[in-house]
């Protein structure tokens, strides 16, 4: 009797674990979307853009890559809340649109300075939407044309965008990969504004969407990255672009390499280094219950290029070449940072920093920080250290006598 009961009891367990498949999704059901663009049309409407993989165009075979047809198809539709928007999709597709493989979301300007809230809203509430996904700002042209844009080296767009911010955050530092949960984090923070990337569609609009596009070797039409967008309490307060987006990365502690030109013989760009490795510390100090910011940064690198008469093998000249660097980059750090406080967004989060370190004064700061921040006393102590000349010591001009 009681080993039928026992028996009976580990069925009756095991049961939940035999329902198999009750949630399966087949593939050929599935709209899978890569890529969403979100813009505020003129009647107040979302403009939602959905770039979705088209499989049979992308998926590579043995002899030689997909099907002959583009590899997206881009379905729009509208609505009065983005929930809506995604449902009135469904009249167009004949799929389940699925959500777990889109990779970025482009938002307008328009969305960006007022309605950008909302939609991160209903990203973070759905289960199935990643919030690893990344978040860029179209500037200067609408999120559809970044979404509907075909390119060349990858079949799919999308992958074009994330692996180009990855590449340009490794190589240039002018950019740095966002995704929506660091968005929300930098949000909720008391002490820390977000940013995120600006993307822009440069030359011809309308043949960018067509596959004549991409059978030339010079596109008539193409991605690229510009600038970082600075946000305020969830809404885009301005822009800034190149030097001054680098050394926001870099007190980020994100920059993995870059290029960094200085004089020499009273030739402008004589020299260029890059960094190799690179270590950003950002701490807090308070002189008469004032804080004060400290931002130390600790590098190595290399010399790629030597345009004038140098002796690279004197200990002096790299000495001195260090310095150089070091100015140049205390410099720029100083002026990433003015140009933030001049938008009264502290996207550093400096004010966390205060916070740890002196909760108290930080009750006191906390209400009218935007204010502090933009008065706030920052110093920069930069250490650059060549650990390698290329493989050329000693350069050609040298012989050349120039």
């Amino acid at each position: 009797m009681k080993k039928g009961l026992i028996v009976i009891t580990m069925l009756f367990m095991l049961t939940p674990l035999l329902s198999a498949c009750w949630n399966q999704k087949e593939l050929t059901d599935l709209a899978f979307i890569m890529a969403m663009g979100i813009d505020k049309g003129k009647d107040k409407k979302y403009k939602v853009s959905f770039q979705l993989v088209n499989p049979g165009n992308v998926s590579s075979g043995q002899n030689g890559g997909g099907g002959q047809g583009l590899p997206i198809a881009v379905y729009r539709s509208t609505g009065d809340t983005l929930t809506e928007a995604a449902r009135n999709a469904t009249k167009k597709v004949s799929r389940r649109l699925y959500y777990a493989h889109t990779n970025v979301v482009v938002v307008s300007e328009d969305i960006a300075k007022k309605d950008l809230l909302y939609i991160l809203d209903g990203a973070d509430r759905d289960p199935e939407f990643r919030t690893t996904t990344q978040l860029v700002v179209a500037r200067g042209c609408s999120a559809e044309d970044i979404v509907t844009t075909l390119t060349i080296l990858d079949r799919l767009p999308v992958n074009k965008i994330t692996k180009q911010i990855k590449s340009s955050e490794a190589m240039l530092g002018e950019n740095m990969a966002v995704n929506i949960d660091d968005f929300l984090s930098s949000l909720v923070s008391k002490g820390k504004q977000p940013f995120l990337n600006g993307y822009k569609l440069v030359g011809n609009i309308p043949l960018a969407r067509k596959q004549e596009n991409l059978q030339k070797t010079t596109t008539d039409a193409y991605l690229s990255s510009d600038g970082l967008a600075i946000f305020h309490d969830g809404k885009l307060r301005g822009w800034v672009n190149n030097d001054v987006a680098r050394g926001i990365v870099w007190i980020q502690d994100k920059l993995k390499s870059t290029d960094i030109s200085i004089p020499w013989n009273k030739k402008q760009k004589a020299l260029i280094v890059a960094p190799i490795r690179s270590k950003t510390k950002v701490s807090v100090h308070f002189i008469n219950q004032k804080p004060e910011i400290n931002i130390a940064i600790n590098s190595e690198g290399w010399i790629t290029e030597a345009n004038t008469d140098i002796d690279l093998n004197n200990p002096k000249i790299i000495e001195k070449i260090n310095k150089l660097v070091e100015s140049k980059i205390r410099k720029q750090i100083l002026e990433s940072v003015k140009a933030t406080q001049k938008l009264k967004s502290d996207i550093f989060g400096f004010g966390d920093k205060v916070h740890i370190a002196n909760p108290k004064l930080w009750k006191k700061l906390e209400r009218n920080w935007d204010e502090e921040f933009a008065g706030l006393k920052v110093n920069v102590k930069a250490d650059f250290y060549i650990r390698r000349e290329g493989i050329r010591t000693v350069p050609f001009w040298s012989t050349m006598g120039k």
